[in-house]
């Protein structure tokens, strides 16, 4: 029993130090751009001696608002179109049976080792050809599937129990009817994870919104954030970078307390249920 605790407690605390090594980084830039100018050029103390918000309003009045809402709007429609596109996939997969499946599944597998570097010149012609440079378009078409969750649906389809669907079957359920009114809300937990991670990644996309967007107005949110870095890289105006890299965070953190919130509670009911 002794021996149980102490490995608890050492487990407790390596977890522990561990969690403030990974918000270390959050924290120093919260408490960066609570300064001003003057303390940063001072650096006589990680603490503010006079906390400010004149960071947060100065990155404010910029065009700060059109790259967030950029952001949220392309971040958005990506999310729905894999949320969409990943889950059909991975449900055909997973239940119909038709000639090729096996080679499509592993051609996919194959596709998933492709450095995403490697098509982005093909992507470039592909968008330019479209007459969709420089513009949101451009960043949605060529990030509304993705092959690891396409994957990652496919395996929770074939443990998800083939008993309920051959019920909606005999009640006169057509395959749309089953997958939309009945398989997609008992999924809600692995659409909420995918939503999540899809979300986060093309928020801090930078690469792509790099390649395929060059008016500032059109700037998405990591692109702004680049800008703004250049900008005041030859000063000593970090607390403007922070304030608007902590501002950049907090989308991110609401949408994960929200979905990890609903997640926990669908796992709580369909245990109740079994």
């Amino acid at each position: 029993m002794r021996r149980r605790s102490y490995a608890n407690g050492a487990l407790y605390l390596v977890l522990s130090a561990y969690s403030l090594l990974t918000l270390a980084p959050f924290i120093w830039a919260v408490l960066t751009s609570l300064k001003s100018a003057r303390e940063i050029a001072d650096a006589d103390s990680i603490w503010p001696q006079a906390p400010t918000l004149a960071a947060y309003e100065t990155i404010l009045h910029g065009p700060f608002y059109q790259w967030l809402w950029n952001s949220f709007m392309v971040a958005t429609a990506v999310t729905l179109l894999n949320v969409l596109f990943n889950t059909m996939a991975g449900y055909a997969l997973a239940r119909f049976r038709f000639r090729g499946r096996g080679l499509l599944f592993q051609t996919l597998m194959l596709l998933v080792m492709v450095p995403s570097q490697v098509t982005m010149i093909p992507a470039y012609m592909i968008v330019a050809r479209m007459g969709l440079v420089d513009t949101h378009l451009s960043v949605i078409l060529t990030s509304a599937v993705s092959i690891a969750y396409i994957f990652m649906m496919r395996q929770f389809f074939i443990n998800f129990p083939v008993e309920i669907e051959e019920a909606a079957t005999l009640d006169g359920s057509g395959p749309l009817h089953r997958f939309f009114r009945i398989v997609l809300p008992m999924a809600k937990p692995a659409l909420a994870t995918q939503a999540i991670f899809v979300f986060m990644g093309i928020w801090n996309e930078f690469m792509k919104p790099l390649l395929f967007i060059s008016s500032v107005d059109n700037y998405l949110l990591t692109q702004g954030l680049n800008a703004v870095a250049k900008q005041y890289a030859k000063s000593s105006s970090w607390h403007l970078i922070m304030a608007g890299s902590v501002i950049s965070i907090l989308p991110i953190l609401i949408m994960y307390v929200a979905l990890n919130r609903r997640f926990l509670n669908i796992n709580d009911q369909s245990s109740g249920i079994k």
